[in-house]
């Protein structure tokens, strides 16, 4: 348990449910049956995508899975002895309702000392990846996990549990309806993966001006865009180092991917502001969500550099808009201080990436690590400024 149990609002930005099987296929039309499937591999269920195996995730149903928590000393003191990823991640558990329900999750959150926290999906960060080539494909199976995203957990859970429905955007159009659908179901925050938009001529940047309606209608619902960890198709540049043709396995780093694992979303920030978006849209608000804060640094010295020789290439200081406009969910292990030194303490965001076992067994014990930090700061990190980005008091009632 944490050293000293905050009596402030906590407000977790980062954790996550484990779908049910049929998550990806319950609302799927009738022709599209098949895109997403289940086999059994020697006594071992697999999800199929698009007639493929795949071992993103090694147990697909989550009827069993790490304990919470499970790496936390491998990321508090690293792996000197050199231990196995098996040994590492401990005995497995049977998922408990509250990994899959939000009324028993909510007791849960009770127990914890959290107030409120937003939701994120598990197994479909897989989908977009292997759906790249087939843009309407894409937005048929995203919308069938959102109903079912919504009939399970809803968007808004007593004013505590906020699930995030997922926006692609290879057919900006539909990308649009998608986001009218959400919004009429009183969603406060969608997920989008840091990655290109795949549509029919192929990929491209959000942040070019063909995105702009979309952009658009988000700020004008004051929605809160969160780019959380995702395959965003790094895969396939590594693989070319590697000389091999694997998918993304987050639970069998290599050393060579895991220098360039942040990539993605230092990208995806990097062309919101140099195509255009965040300046187009200065109110947009966008968390960035486990995918830790090493990059941070080095991308705002790169922008400062590039502006300095290419200010005509840019609307604005491209700092001044990642400072504006970039909220941050840093890993817990990593320096909060000098985070919060460089983007401002408003933009900094607690995140126990609960119930994965990267994350923390107990969410509450993050405020361990912010020991020096004023109280002030602590209460705004804690969960003061998600409740400003979501639009909600501080407090929830529990």
């Amino acid at each position: 348990m944490a050293t000293t149990t905050p009596s402030i609002p906590l407000f977790d930005a980062d954790n996550h449910l484990y779908e049910t099987r049929d998550a990806f296929t319950k609302f799927l039309p009738e022709r599209y049956k098949g895109a997403i499937d289940y086999v059994d591999v020697h006594g071992r269920t697999k999800i199929v995508v698009r007639g493929v195996i795949s071992n993103y995730i090694p147990n697909p149903t989550f009827d069993v899975v790490a304990r919470p928590g499970a790496q936390e000393e491998y990321f508090r003191v690293g792996n000197p002895e050199g231990k196995s990823r098996r040994e590492i991640f401990g005995e497995p558990m049977k998922s408990i309702p509250a990994f899959r329900d939000p009324a028993s999750r909510l007791a849960l959150m009770d127990e914890q000392g959290i107030d409120r926290a937003l939701m994120f999906p598990t197994l479909a960060s897989l989908i977009e990846e292997r759906m790249r080539d087939a843009p309407e494909l894409t937005h048929e199976v995203i919308h069938s996990l959102n109903q079912w995203l919504y009939e399970t957990w809803s968007f808004d859970y007593e004013g505590r549990i906020f699930a995030t429905p997922i926006i692609t955007l290879p057919i900006v159009e539909r990308a649009i309806e998608e986001l009218d659908w959400v919004l009429e179901r009183g969603a406060r925050v969608v997920l989008i993966r840091p990655a290109p938009a795949y549509g029919f001529r192929g990929p491209r940047s959000f942040g070019k001006e063909e995105f702009d309606p979309f952009w658009q209608k988000v700020v004008d619902h004051d929605v809160l865009v969160a780019m959380h960890s995702s395959d965003s198709g790094y895969e396939r540049y590594a693989n070319d180092w590697e000389g091999s043709d694997s998918e993304m396995l987050p639970f069998q780093p290599q050393a060579f991917r895991m220098l360039s694992a942040w990539r993605p979303v230092e990208d995806s920030v990097s062309a919101l502001i140099c195509h255009g978006a965040l300046s187009r849209f200065p109110a947009l608000k966008v968390a960035v969500i486990e995918n830790g804060s090493s990059w941070v640094a080095p991308l705002l010295k790169n922008l400062a550099d590039v502006y300095k020789k290419m200010p005509q290439d840019f609307l604005e200081n491209p700092v001044d808009v990642f400072k504006r406009n970039i909220y941050i969910s840093p890993f817990w292990e990593e320096d909060l201080g000098e985070l919060a030194e460089l983007t401002g303490v408003d933009h900094v965001l607690f995140g126990s990436d609960y119930p994965h076992p990267e994350g923390l067994a107990d969410p509450v014990s993050y405020v361990d690590e912010l020991r020096g930090l004023d109280e002030e700061s602590v209460r705004k990190i804690m969960g003061g400024n998600l409740a400003t980005l979501l639009n909600v008091s501080e407090a929830a009632t529990r």
